[in-house]
């Protein structure tokens, strides 16, 4: 019999070991611990916000074709303009990896302070990444990661894997026990390594209440692709009790197929967290009850790392001094009862 830990059950020990170990950490700087022995912890939060050294970062994104990475590259923008010791230039927007490689050497050339690089392609751009980081020009690659660990200082990413579990433990909840449930996924784009994570969780998380994904189509992440795809699953089911659906831009499609096709026996999901699927959810006046977010603020964090890097600063709040090279953010479900806390990150 196969063994496994409930995703419930991993947060659990996870929490216990956090605990344990910053009961260790009191231990050794209690009130009869050495003042050697205390943890220089670097800049604190105070001093991280405190004005520094003016900092150039250039950025580079791919072309904003989609809700999500028109998010990206303003929340990018905003998060530089909160600082006032931040100069951020930005190249144009591409989904040719030759001319953002091309914008990197620009910015090598021109002795910009850091990097923020969503990359068209991270394997393509990994090469011109590694060139920064020789040049002395610390890199902050965001959502598509490279394929060396030397193109990089830090690397801020989604949790695509993470997004199929919040998403399967949803559906899970929701249909409480009825194993012989019939679960529909209409997925992104096949061939990309984020699909295929999502596709992963979602399968790993339904498995841990012993369901699985009965029906599968994929689209395109747009709107016409979604509606083509929901339109082909809805015609091949005559039942369904679940979708999940990996993208909100697509959802818009997929929504007008599920209208269309006047079915709502069942309800819906959906992925990344944009201002109409949340105005829904709020609105609960269709059949897409939730949504799981793949954070539009990775750039915009991107940025801020960038910034404490070149400024020699360190993350004030972790008791580790220094910048994490690797920093996964959160997937959390969006529903009726908590969208108030999530629509003001939603993207249009």
């Amino acid at each position: 019999m196969r063994s496994h830990l409930t995703a419930r059950t991993r947060l659990v020990l996870t929490g216990t070991a956090v605990v344990a170990a910053i009961g260790l950490l009191a231990g050794c700087t209690g009130s009869g611990a050495d003042e050697d022995d205390i943890v220089d912890q670097g800049t604190t939060t105070e001093e991280n916000a405190e004005s520094g050294d003016t900092v150039v970062i250039g950025f580079s994104g791919p072309a904003a074709d989609h809700g999500w990475l028109g998010a990206i590259n303003s929340g990018a923008q905003a998060a530089a303009d909160s600082f006032d010791d931040v100069e951020l230039r930005v190249a144009e927007g591409t989904d040719d990896p030759i001319a953002q490689i091309a914008a990197v050497e620009t910015f090598v050339n021109d002795g910009v302070d850091a990097i923020v690089l969503l990359p068209s392609d991270g394997a393509a751009l990994t090469e011109a990444a590694i060139e920064a980081m020789e040049a002395g020009i610390p890199v902050v690659n965001v959502d598509r990661e490279f394929s060396s660990p030397f193109a990089a200082r830090a690397t801020v990413l989604g949790d695509n894997y993470g997004m199929g579990v919040s998403a399967g433990t949803y559906i899970c909840e929701q249909l409480d026990g009825k194993t012989d449930a019939v679960v529909a996924e209409i997925a992104g784009i096949d061939s990309l390594p984020l699909t295929q994570d999502r596709s992963q969780g979602f399968a790993d998380a339904l498995e841990d209440c012993g369901l699985e994904v009965s029906a599968r189509v994929a689209a395109d992440f747009t709107v016409a692709g979604g509606e083509e795809a929901a339109s082909q699953l809805l015609a091949a089911n005559p039942k369904i009790d679940a979708i999940w659906n990996h993208d909100d831009d697509q959802g818009v499609g997929v929504l007008a197929a599920i209208d269309a096709a006047g079915r709502d026996e069942f309800f819906m999901m959906g992925g990344a967290g944009s201002r109409s699927a949340m105005e829904a959810i709020e609105a609960d006046d269709t059949v897409l009850k939730a949504t799981v977010i793949y954070p539009s603020t990775q750039a915009a964090d991107g940025v801020a790392l960038a910034r404490l890097i070149a400024q020699g600063k360190t993350m004030g709040d972790l008791i580790t001094p220094g910048i994490p090279n690797r920093i996964v953010l959160d997937a959390p479900v969006v529903t009726k009862e908590n969208v108030d806390q999530y629509i003001d990150l939603s993207f249009e």
